[in-house]
């Protein structure tokens, strides 16, 4: 199986280079992205949008000859939603890790603050505890040492969804940060935040238990989750 990994903010394709080995012993093909904007430090992210970036993963998924799974850590859960939205006859299952589809008009973080084009990762006084949950000093220091500004225009940016087709791909929520019987009370509850997740027919929810980046965190415990929900794909 294909599968199409896209990171979170501040992060390109080698943040799921401890993740993609198991993937690949199991005999699956994974994908890891970098998005526009992302290649570097000194890369230019002016007029770089939410929709840019959620063309260039479907500009992938085309490129493919079947279908594949979709992988999206924190801000990539928005943008593989928007590429499920696209192309939802593509897409086997989306898989959220410590994020969720998000919905109509919605922005991933707008509150985030932005020096020009650019949103830079913030002290770390700017996450709360659950968000650094396990992740030790060398591992802030190697996140904030490859970290890339995201693009201003994605973390503000608007989304805008189409087809609601969307709601028919499966999926699958990684919880770390917090469990999900949490995600099923706001459902329950009504809470907007979960609304376009409330929406999706056919949900499944995996906890992993650690903080907001268990791609640094627990790599082997996601890989393993990740396999999980690919091999129970096409079995429901």
């Amino acid at each position: 199986m294909d599968i199409i990994l896209v990171p979170g903010f501040w992060l390109d394709a080698s943040s799921w280079e401890e993740v993609t080995p198991g993937l690949e012993a199991a005999g699956h093909r994974p994908h890891p992205l970098t998005l526009p904007g992302k290649e570097s430090v000194d890369a230019s992210r002016a007029g770089i949008s939410l929709q840019d970036h959620i063309d260039a993963v479907v500009e992938v998924l085309d490129g493919m000859p079947g279908k594949a799974v979709l992988v999206g850590h924190s801000g990539g859960g928005a943008i593989i939603h928007g590429v499920v939205d696209a192309r939802p006859d593509r897409v086997e299952r989306a898989v959220y890790v410590d994020s969720g589809p998000l919905g109509e008009g919605g922005v991933i973080n707008d509150e985030l603050p932005a020096e020009g084009d650019d949103v830079p990762l913030p002290a770390w006084e700017h996450f709360d505890d659950a968000d650094l949950a396990d992740l030790n000093d060398r591992l802030r220091r190697t996140f904030r040492a490859r970290a890339v500004p995201e693009p201003r225009g994605v973390a503000y940016g608007r989304q805008h969804l189409h087809d609601e087709h969307r709601y028919d791909v499966p999926a699958t929520v990684i919880a770390c940060e917090f469990p999900s019987a949490t995600l099923r009370e706001w459902i329950a509850a009504g809470h907007p935040f979960v609304a376009e997740l409330a929406k999706v027919r056919d949900v499944e929810y995996v906890d992993l238990p650690t903080g907001h980046w268990p791609q640094f965190t627990k790599p082997d415990q996601l890989a393993r989750a990740i396999l999980a929900a690919v091999d129970r794909t096409g079995k429901d």
